[in-house]
């Protein structure tokens, strides 16, 4: 009896060791391993994930954002989509009553959320700079909202004072 349970052992760690070969995972790569951002809950109880900021996680998002009620995208007028450099103070209100939908801080420049059906007023607010879009959000299809802030703002500066004052503890 011992020798069939060491055998099936033997066969168990051989198909382990052939999985590891045929399929290599992040366990291979190590520290250049990359995973999704996390998913995060508003005060108001509403999912959602930010990220973006590089190639692959602006890819993971965008392929998963059909599956997300609302993405919004913040960009800067003449400048390239996904390198916005300051994190945005997102507030959304339901546009008939008003009522707080959900009120998040971005920290790229894609948040995808998981919005219950209806229409909002949604502002975001990066460096003193408001930007208020209508969205409606129907079950079963992904609504987008896309952000433009002008380009006359030092955003290069604004990101450095958020850096300092996070590093100061404030």
């Amino acid at each position: 009896m011992n020798t069939r349970l060491a055998s099936a052992r033997s066969r168990i760690r051989a198909v382990a060791l052939c999985a590891c070969a045929v399929f290599p995972g992040p366990w291979i790569a190590g520290a250049q391993a990359w995973s999704h951002p996390p998913i995060r809950v508003a005060p108001q109880g509403v999912e959602y994930m930010c990220g973006g900021a590089d190639r692959e996680e602006s890819q993971f998002l965008r392929m998963v954002s059909p599956r997300w009620a609302a993405t919004f995208e913040f960009a800067v007028s003449r400048g390239p989509r996904g390198a916005f450099p300051v994190p945005v103070q997102v507030t959304v209100r339901d546009s008939y009553n008003g009522y707080l939908a959900m009120e998040i801080r971005a920290t790229g420049p894609l948040t995808l959320t998981r919005l219950e059906p209806g229409t909002y007023d949604v502002e975001a607010m990066a460096g003193g700079i408001s930007v208020t879009q209508r969205l409606t959000v129907v079950r079963g299809a992904a609504a987008t909202a896309l952000f433009v802030f002008p380009s006359n703002v030092d955003f290069a500066a604004l990101s450095q004072t958020a850096r300092t004052m996070a590093a100061l503890g404030e």
